[in-house]
C-alpha cells in the first residue's frame, strides 16, 4: 500500500515533493560571526530530499543570542552566510524556511557585554546550567522588556523577516514554541506584566500577533509558519492555563492564512505535568489550515497522524541528525543510522554534522 509520506503537497503557492519536513535543530556550527557558512550550506544540501527544510532558529537580533555557534540574521554579513545556504540548496526544488528566534531569558549576560538578558517579566528560569562563552553558568533573573523595547523587537523580527527575502529563502518560521520570549509572553508563569501585554490572553498574545502582523508586512501569509508548543514544559515553561491560552491562540491564528503551523504534538510527549496534554486533535478542531505536527515521531507515528488527517505533515529532527536521506530510507524500508549519541551535536566542524553518509542501498 503506498503511503500518504511521499504524497506531493500544496503548502500556499509551494509544491512539495512530499510531507516530511526536516525540523529546525539548533547545530552550533556559525562560530563567533554567527555568520552561516560552507559547512552548513553542505548540512542542509545534504538534506535536500525532504518535502521542506526549516532552518536551525536563528536569532532576530543580538539582544535575542542565547547560545553559542548559533547562526543570526542581523547584520549584511549574515545575510550573505545564508545566500550561500539557498543558493546551494536553489537547484534541488526544496523549500527552505528560516525559523526566527529571540532567545529571551534563555540567555546570560555572558552573550551580552555583561547586561541581563531580557524577558517578559523578572522571572528566573529554574533548571540546568546554560552554556556560555565564558563558561557553564547558572541561569540570571532576566529583566523585563519595557514597553518602546518591544516595539523595537517587533521591528528587529520585521528587519529579520525582510533579510530572510534577501537571502533567498522560500518563507520563514516564528518560533514562537520551547520556552523562548515568544513563548514567555504568552505563559503565565513567565509573563507577571499588568501592561497590554500581560494579564489577559489577549494581552499576553499581543506580541505574538504584532510581530506576525510586521513580518507580513514582509512576506505574504502562506510564506509564514509558527511553531507553538502548547504542552511544552522545556526551559522550565508551563502555564496552568495552558489548554485555554493555546486554543486561544489557534482562534487568533485561524483567519491569518498563515502557510502552515507547526505543533510540538501532545501525544508524542505523552504528558503535561499540569494535566492532560492539547492533542492535535483538539487542534484540527481549534485551526483549518495547514498542521505540521512535530515530536519525535517515528514513521509509524508520522502515517498515524496524516492518515488521522490531524496534520498534513509532519517534521522530523534528530534522526535528521545521521540519517541525510531520510525520506529515502523510510520510503525503501531501509534502517535508519543511530542518532542518540549527542557527543558531536553541537561541537565544531563537520564530525558529527556533515560526515553521515547515506544508506548503500
Amino acid at each position: 500500500m503506498s503511503s500518504r509520506l511521499f504524497e506531493q503537497l500544496t503548502l500556499g503557492d509551494l509544491s512539495l515533493n512530499n510531507r516530511i519536513a526536516m525540523a529546525p535543530m539548533t547545530r552550533g556550527r556559525a562560530g563567533e560571526s554567527r555568520v552561516a557558512n560552507e559547512l552548513m550550506a553542505e548540512y542542509y544540501y545534504q538534506r535536500r530530499s525532504a518535502g521542506m527544510i526549516i532552518t536551525e532558529a536563528t536569532v532576530v537580533s543580538a539582544q535575542g543570542n542565547g547560545w553559542v555557534g548559533s547562526p543570526g540574521i542581523y547584520t549584511p554579513e549574515m545575510v550573505e552566510g545564508w545566500r550561500r545556504v539557498t543558493h546551494r540548496l536553489e537547484p534541488s526544488g526544496t523549500p527552505i524556511f528560516l525559523q526566527l528566534w529571540h532567545c529571551g531569558r534563555v540567555s546570560h549576560s555572558d552573550f551580552h557585554a555583561g547586561a541581563l538578558p531580557v524577558s517578559a517579566s523578572a522571572v528566573k528560569l529554574q533548571g540546568d546550567h546554560i552554556h556560555t562563552p565564558l563558561g557553564t553558568k547558572e541561569y540570571e533573573t532576566p529583566r523585563p522588556l519595557g514597553t518602546d523595547e518591544i516595539l523595537a523587537t517587533v521591528a528587529d523580527y520585521r528587519l529579520a523577516a525582510l533579510h530572510a527575502m534577501e537571502a533567498g529563502f522560500s518563507g520563514i518560521e516564528v518560533h514562537s514554541a520551547n520556552g523562548y520570549l515568544l513563548n514567555q509572553f504568552l505563559d503565565a508563569k513567565t509573563n507577571l506584566r499588568q501592561d497590554r501585554y500581560g494579564g489577559s490572553l489577549k494581552n499576553r498574545y499581543r506580541l505574538l500577533g504584532e510581530v506576525l502582523a510586521a513580518v507580513m508586512e514582509v512576506w505574504p501569509a502562506n510564506r509564514v509558519g509558527v511553531r507553538l508548543s502548547p504542552n511544552g514544559v522545556f526551559n522550565d515553561m508551563g502555564s496552568r492555563d495552558y489548554r485555554e491560552l493555546f486554543l486561544y491562540v489557534l482562534e487568533q491564528l485561524r483567519p491569518l492564512g498563515l502557510g502552515y503551523l507547526h505543533i510540538m504534538d501532545g501525544l508524542a510527549f505523552g504528558f503535561h505535568g499540569l494535566g492532560e496534554p492539547v492533542t492535535l486533535a483538539e487542534c484540527r478542531a481549534g485551526y483549518d489550515g495547514l498542521i505540521m505536527g512535530n515530536c519525535g515521531y517515528s514513521r509509524g507515528d508520522a502515517e498515524e497522524r496524516i492518515g488521522a488527517g490531524v496534520a498534513e505533515m509532519v517534521s522530523i529532527g534528530r534522526p535528521y541528525i545521521t540519517n541525510p536521506d531520510l525520506v529515502e530510507r523510510w520510503q525503501h524500508g531501509w534502517p535508519l543510522a543511530p542518532y542518540e549519541d549527542m557527543s558531536l551535536w553541537y561541537t565544531p566542524g563537520p564530525a558529527g554534522y556533515t560526515d553521515s553518509p547515506p544508506y548503500p542501498g
